[in-house]
């Protein structure tokens, strides 16, 4: 149990146990003092969790090669969670402001050493890009939290998924062991089901807040 919690911490590196142990303290405490807490933390780690997944954890199969689709349509299974990146970042803004940007150039660095460099390259412009983008549209409108989640993660998510899948693509072309063609990841089968995965989520939490921000307008004007 230990020997695969300190596989987990170092990314199959031992010998790199203190200094990562050391890293990871001082980026916690930074987030911390940042005025993060829960939410600044489990973005933080969210990010280069998905970033090792993507490495490790096999995409499932939807179709199989055929006539129609010369190279199939899978998904990976834990899309959905990439969709919540956006909403978990929302939330970030909220209590620490700007300084959520700090936490994503924090969390996108420690993507490079949990995973494979050029999964981490694409990944990591990725949710570069298309965080910006949802920290602009976020930061910009002045529409309610639930409309401004649902905005945001709409414009971030096909942003996403886009430069995602060309790396992801790219990079089982260079992989000697699969040499895979062009379009294998990037096609509009794939695409679709990628940027529509990662919304369902968004949508999911943009509804359970505008619920409660109805409840809460209701009973403001009970109580006026």
């Amino acid at each position: 149990m230990i020997e695969g919690l300190v596989s987990a911490l170092t990314n199959d590196q031992p010998d790199l146990l203190v200094p990562a142990l050391l890293a990871l303290s001082l980026t916690i405490t930074a987030v911390w003092l940042f005025g993060g807490r829960f939410w600044a933390l489990l973005y933080l780690a969210t990010i280069p969790f998905l970033n090792w997944s993507f490495g490790v954890i096999h995409s499932i199969v939807l179709v199989a090669p055929n006539a129609t689709f010369p190279d199939g349509v899978s998904v990976h299974p834990l899309v959905l969670v990439t969709g919540l990146v956006f909403v978990l970042r929302d939330f970030v803004q909220r209590r620490i402001g700007h300084r959520v940007l700090i936490v994503m150039v924090l969390a996108i660095s420690w993507a490079f050493f949990y995973a494979w460099p050029v999964i981490a390259i694409a990944s990591g412009l990725a949710f570069a890009v298309s965080e910006a983008a949802d920290w602009m549209v976020y930061t910009f409108t002045k529409y309610r939290l639930s409309t401004r989640i649902l905005l945001s993660s709409a414009l971030a998510s096909p942003i996403d998924t886009t430069i995602f899948l060309y790396g992801a693509d790219l990079a089982l072309q260079l992989n000697p062991e699969i040499n895979a063609s062009a379009g294998t990841m990037l096609h509009p089968v794939n695409w679709t089901i990628f940027a529509l995965g990662k919304m369902v989520g968004a949508v999911a939490v943009s509804w359970m807040i505008r619920r409660d921000e109805d409840a809460a307008a209701l009973r403001n004007m009970a109580a006026a």
